[in-house]
């Protein structure tokens, strides 16, 4: 499996559980646990892909501004996800927040699979692929037992 692959299924874990979010009603179990698995699941994705996937992209002028672009929205993600925290469950502002941060999950994630994905294909060789992919997953499984 290489990098791509590897970053695909956390991609599509991400898509499913972000849907499932916001079909939920109210301040649920079904809603507590859905929102526990996705932030769970974006800590640990942001955290292995940034020091697996967009740190060695850095390095190369053609994938250095999709890096740093896709790291910011990382960010940006964190930050929704901390006004979840501290917004009640039930309450309407919850939703739309939950909808935002969808909204945003799939424009990062379309981002990375239409254009970055492309771009590090040309600076990646086949080896660099093939360990990033290892090294990617081993540092998302130790992110995901922390959580």
């Amino acid at each position: 499996m290489n990098i791509f692959q590897a970053l695909r299924i956390s991609h599509d874990t991400q898509r499913t559980l972000a849907d499932q979010l916001v079909a939920t009603q109210g301040d649920s179990p079904e809603r507590a646990s859905l929102y526990l698995e996705l932030k769970r699941e974006l800590a640990a994705h942001a955290a292995a892909e940034e020091r697996f996937f967009y740190v060695p992209l850095i390095a190369h002028d053609m994938t250095q501004e999709p890096s740093r672009h896709g790291i910011a929205e990382h960010h940006q993600m964190d930050k929704l996800v901390q006004t979840l925290e501290s917004t009640e469950r039930s309450s309407p502002a919850w939703l739309a927040t939950a909808k935002e941060l969808r909204h945003k999950i799939y424009h990062h994630l379309d981002d990375e699979e239409h254009s970055v994905f492309q771009l590090a294909g040309k600076v990646l060789g086949e080896s660099e692929k093939l360990s990033l992919a290892k090294d990617y997953e081993g540092e998302f499984v130790s992110q995901r037992l922390k959580q």
